[in-house]
């Protein structure tokens, strides 16, 4: 009898301890997303604003140099 109880309790501690593996994984998981969250989100907001910047400077470029062309020869 006290083998069979001996046995529960193992299984029990058993699903208790996978449990609470889950919950260290999820824990863990938030913290790790959550950091490259907090380094991504700056990191593409820079970039968004270079490649934004380098797209608006090529028509302005041959503006400029359409314009700088004109005064030359013109």
């Amino acid at each position: 009898m006290i083998e069979i109880l001996f046995s529960i309790l193992a299984i029990w501690l058993f699903f208790k301890a996978i449990g609470l593996a889950f919950k260290i994984t999820w824990g863990a998981a938030k913290i790790v997303a959550t950091v490259l969250l907090a380094i991504a989100v700056p990191a593409f907001i820079l970039l968004a604003i270079f490649v934004g910047g380098f797209v608006l400077l090529l028509p302005v470029a041959l503006i400029a140099g359409a314009v700088g062309l004109l005064k030359a020869f013109g």
